[in-house]
Parts: structure tokens; C-alpha cells; sequence
């Protein structure tokens, strides 16, 4: 038997984008956001418009809680190589677009002892997009704090990101990613299962791969206990 496997599994990041290179500002903006969404440790790919001390900025992003991974190749590359770190390609170029529609739901952080004098401000706690036209090639839609419902298809070429639950009622042509993040509780549900590439929680599967008999079908699509893709057709 093999001492070496290899096994399909995508790694969850975030990628941040920077066109500053002052730090106390990027810490300012910064921080509140992740603080909102994303769990201490999550993984970070670093990209930039304009040039930095690499290595300043790593240890600005572990002192976030976050861990960074690699940078996207460009400015801050040869830095990078200089020390060791992953230089990663540049992702293919999608327009990300806004929701027709979002639903927030707010509440109030719980009390610490820093603001047991003071109420606690309200944070964001979930978020549903609502998209009510096909999503085009080319286009993304993302989510990081909760679920996306588009009530059309996706074309090829397209992507659709959210943190929570994906609801396509129509054809999903593109890639779906559910439970981005790391959510291992998120869910698919199509009408027309075509998708170049599912994925919950980093788990995923490409087109040639997708059992053949829920391709084109309403399927609801999971992680079982095992963390393996589940593919159930939907019975209507």
C-alpha cells in the first residue's frame, strides 16, 4: 500500500487587498471586520497595489489574529521569495457585482468586563443576498457573512461565495462554495446541477467528478460525518 495519498481539499483563505501601505491605517480598517466575520486564525493570501516591508506587514496580520499564507505574485513577490514565503499566481479576473437584494440581522455582542459600564455596539451576526438575475460569465457574487439565494442560474464562468448556504433556483453552471470559512454545516440546493466546480468548507469536487445521476437534477448537497460531499437528488 502507498505511504503518499493525495486527496481533493481546498484551503480556506481570505484575500486581502491593500492600496496602503500605512500600517496603522490598514490595522484601523482592518480589524473590525475580521473581528465581525472571521474566526481568530484564518488564513490570509496578502495582495498589493503599492510596495511594503513584507515582513512588517505578516507580523501586523498574526497580531489581527490572522495567519498569512502567501502572497499573490506581483509588488511584494521578490520580498517574498527573499524569505521564503509562498508566492502564489494571480487569480483569474472576476467583476465582482452586488446582490439585487440584502437582508441583515443585528445583535448586540455580549457583555465583557471592558463594557460592563457601556452597552455593547451592534455587530452584524448574519446576512442573506438575494440576486434576482442570472449571474454572467465573468461575474462573482460573495458572502462572507452568511448566505446567497439567486433566483436564476449561473452561467459558466461564473462564482458564487458565501460563508453560509447556496440556493440556486435554476442552472448552476459556475462554481458554488459554500461554508467558506470553514462551515462545515453549510448546504447546496439547485435546481439543475451543471457546476464546473462545488465546494463546502473546502471540500470539493470538479464536473467530472459529479455523480452522473444528478447532473441537470434538483440536487441538495451536504457533508456527511466523514466530511465527504454528499449529493442527494431533490424529489419535487
Amino acid at each position: 500500500m502507498a505511504d503518499i495519498r493525495i486527496k481533493g481539499r481546498m484551503v480556506n483563505a481570505l484575500r486581502i487587498s491593500l492600496d496602503t501601505n500605512d500600517h496603522d491605517a490598514i490595522r484601523q480598517q482592518l480589524k473590525p471586520k475580521l473581528q465581525a466575520a472571521f474566526p481568530p486564525g484564518t488564513l490570509a493570501v496578502i495582495e498589493s497595489s503599492v510596495d511594503q516591508e513584507l515582513i512588517a506587514l505578516i507580523q501586523l496580520l498574526i497580531d489581527l489574529e490572522v495567519q498569512p499564507m502567501a502572497v499573490t505574485e506581483g509588488i511584494l513577490g521578490d520580498q517574498a521569495r527573499a524569505i521564503q514565503f509562498p508566492v502564489l499566481p494571480p487569480d483569474r479576473q472576476l467583476q465582482e457585482i452586488k446582490a439585487t437584494k440584502e437582508q441583515v440581522m443585528e445583535v448586540k455582542s455580549e457583555s465583557t468586563a471592558d463594557d460592563e459600564k457601556a452597552d455593547a455596539a451592534p455587530i452584524v451576526a448574519h446576512v442573506t443576498s438575494y440576486h434576482d438575475e442570472i449571474l454572467r460569465t465573468g461575474q462573482c457574487i460573495v458572502q462572507n457573512q452568511g448566505d446567497i439565494i439567486i433566483t436564476a442560474g449561473i452561467n459558466s464562468g461564473s462564482e458564487v461565495i458565501a460563508s453560509g448556504n447556496i440556493h440556486i433556483y435554476g442552472s448552476a453552471r459556475g462554481r458554488v462554495i459554500a461554508g467558506a470559512g470553514g462551515n462545515t454545516a453549510a448546504r447546496i440546493f439547485c435546481h439543475a446541477l451543471e457546476a464546473e466546480l462545488i465546494s463546502i468548507a473546502g471540500t470539493y469536487c470538479v464536473a467530472d467528478d459529479i455523480p452522473p445521476n444528478v447532473v441537470k437534477k434538483p440536487v441538495h448537497i451536504y457533508l456527511n460525518d466523514q466530511q465527504e460531499l454528499v449529493f442527494e437528488a431533490l424529489q419535487f
